[in-house]
């Protein structure tokens, strides 16, 4: 296996490359990243330069002739691409980017992708598998959960670019018979999560006793994977899935925004006791933003019946390695926020 993850700097991405590099069928693992402001070869100390199978290449994925050269001379056999614009902040005040990188940098894949596999492989011998989000689907109400089977609704340019990259692997598979797999998952948390999400936000906001900014009035619900159990989950289908299906991953862990945050705060609190104070106290309610989808949920049925996968992690085992992590690895923070 010449493994090709694309975005691996990045937060999903460099836990993955931890997660797959010593796997015994890999032979090469080529990483593909433009290191934009969320990627940052700090998240792979210990890897990057040093592991025998690990090539790092910085490419931009808009960057066709590039992108085609990669996937030819490290002659790649399959790939796992992660590599996205994926802050929904962002997407509103600066959509052009998501639609460069995450549709037409999907596009130019595929296409290098499909041209090399037209001379160089069997059908049985690559795998392209694309790693998206729940967003896509929209906003649930009060009760249901997202399956396979349900429609696209994406609510703002962020998820409606990768609605689009879904479509086009999609269209690969279908068209072209490219073997192709999409996984669709829930909010990830875990270590090297870039500072701007939710949960590294709240962490340094307690230790700096500033304000803890949350949207609206905190009742947006999301369901929470443990990002190691997510790399687990994409190893499966990799390795596993069957070509051309789709498979949710979630981690069961369904909580309001408002109370994620109580709960980082009364952890740190445990944890931090000379802080001082009542961090919950920092909590402090804004503006709601733009498209702010009401409630996301995962039924993962499907990769638990046909592949055997279930998250390892509870909620609460997670989120206190979480915060232990942040805690103890000020000093990559400071280094990625500079």
């Amino acid at each position: 296996m010449n493994l090709l993850i694309t975005g691996g700097a990045g937060f999903i991405g460099s836990n993955l490359i931890r997660h797959v590099i010593d796997k015994p069928e890999i032979t090469r693992l080529v990483n593909l990243d433009c290191l934009t402001y969320a990627g940052h070869l700090e998240n792979l100390d210990g890897i990057h330069g040093i592991h025998p199978r690990y090539v790092f290449e910085k490419v931009d994925l808009r960057n066709k002739d590039e992108v085609l050269r990669v996937v030819r001379q490290h002659d790649i056999t399959h790939v796992m691409h992660l590599a996205a614009e994926s802050h929904v902040d962002r997407s509103i005040t600066a959509p052009g980017d998501f639609i460069t990188t995450n549709i037409n940098g999907t596009f130019h894949l595929l296409e290098s992708c499909r041209a090399h596999w037209d001379f160089q492989f069997p059908i049985s011998n690559f795998k392209f598998l694309h790693v998206s989000t729940d967003e896509v689907f929209g906003s649930l109400g009060p009760s249901g959960f997202f399956t396979e089977a349900t429609p696209y609704a994406p609510n703002s340019p962020y998820s409606a670019s990768k609605a689009a990259s879904d479509m086009l692997v999609r269209a690969c598979h279908h068209t072209y018979g490219l073997p192709t797999l999409i996984t669709n998952c829930s909010n990830n948390y875990g270590p090297y999560q870039f500072p701007e999400k939710l949960i590294p936000v709240v962490i340094q906001s307690i230790l700096a006793r500033k304000s803890i900014p949350v949207y609206g009035d905190g009742m947006n619900v999301r369901d929470w994977l443990y990002v190691g159990d997510h790399c687990e989950a994409l190893w499966t289908v990799l390795t596993a899935g069957k070509l051309g299906e789709t498979y949710n991953i979630g981690g069961h862990n369904e909580l309001a925004n408002l109370h994620l945050v109580q709960l980082i705060c009364d952890l740190i609190d445990e944890m931090k006791p000379a802080l001082g104070g009542n961090s919950r106290d920092l909590i402090t309610f804004v503006t709601d933003r733009p498209g702010h989808d009401r409630r996301y949920a995962i039924d993962a049925g499907k990769i638990e019946r046909d592949l055997g996968w279930t998250p390892a992690h509870s909620f609460e085992s997670g989120i206190r390695e979480t915060v232990v992590w942040y805690l103890e690895s000020q000093e990559w923070v400071k280094a990625v926020k500079d």
